[in-house]
């Protein structure tokens, strides 16, 4: 049977790459009777139905990872994008999405949007957050509606990737892909000004071609809890906490009220930064305070 990607999921059907053409599929019974349901980014074995020109998928094939919310796979790298200004930038909503894409084994670029915006006091205050974000070891990408140097700082980034696309709603994620394909001419959202935050123009999600690679342009996460993360793991999802974990006296140190802790004793010195720390402990404790899942 033939092989492909699905590309596109829309209103039940399952959108199908197959050397260069897409084909509309539908799902197998026996993926609901086991709970399974196929994904944006699923490599697929497939069947072409005679009579029509559908398909039905058979087979999914192993995932290397997979998002629920939003619903995709075999996700390389997430282009995380955030603006600096309208809606301000948020260094707590940035370290959730951090946490939850580095839980997902899902490799963070930090893109800053609207930098044009910014007075020059504000413009230093961000460039301390891109260096300090940078020193953790994440990529940072600035950027402005317009930018004429974008693509080409992308596509070597992009090129031979899959790339989720996300951030909060009005942050500039449809004005990004528009600059990086004309042609798209996605709605770009409106901001709402009495709530801060856009108001969503994504419906559903697909997989685009973009310098080389595949972007995946989402509704964004409907969800910012850590459901899925234990609070033994969390401390893997914060790299700079990651490489001095072995330093800490107790094997599996939450970095709490343990003593002799190496990330404790990192945050007196400034080796991790405060408002870091104090994150994490806002994480961990909505871990610890999680109701049982039965």
């Amino acid at each position: 049977m033939p092989n492909g990607q699905i590309r596109k999921a829309l209103s039940g059907y399952y959108y199908v790459y197959d050397e260069g053409k897409l084909l509309q599929c539908r799902g197998r019974g026996v993926f609901r009777k086991r709970g399974e349901q196929p994904l944006v980014g699923d490599f697929v074995e497939y069947e072409k139905v005679e009579e029509g020109s559908d398909g039905v998928i058979k087979k999914i094939f192993p995932r290397k990872n997979e998002l629920i919310r939003p619903p995709i796979a075999n996700v390389d790298q997430s282009l995380l994008v955030f603006s600096v200004k309208e809606p301000d930038f948020n260094t707590i909503l940035l370290d959730r999405f951090l946490v939850i894409l580095e839980s997902h084994q899902v490799i963070p670029i930090i893109c800053l949007t609207k930098m044009a915006l910014l007075t020059e006091k504000e413009k230093d205050e961000i460039n301390s957050y891109i260096k300090i974000y940078k020193d953790i070891g994440y990529e940072v990408i600035d950027t402005y509606k317009n930018d004429p140097t974008l693509l080409d700082r992308l596509e070597p980034i992009l090129k031979g990737k899959t790339t989720v696309l996300a951030g909060q709603s009005g942050v500039g994620k449809s004005t990004l892909l528009n600059t990086l394909i004309p042609n798209l001419n996605l709605k770009t959202g409106e901001i709402s000004q009495s709530l801060g935050r856009g108001k969503h123009t994504t419906r559903h999600v697909e997989l685009i071609e973009v310098a080389g690679g595949l972007v995946a342009d989402t509704p964004g996460f409907s969800s910012f809890e850590f459901e899925h993360l234990e609070k033994e793991d969390l401390t893997t999802c914060f790299p700079e906490f990651e490489r001095k974990k072995d330093e800490c006296k107790f094997r599996g140190c939450l970095h709490l009220k343990e003593p002799k802790c190496a990330i404790k004793a990192g945050v007196e010195t400034g080796d991790i930064l405060e408002f870091r720390y104090e994150h994490y402990l806002q994480f961990l404790q909505e871990i610890i305070d999680r109701k049982p899942r039965y």
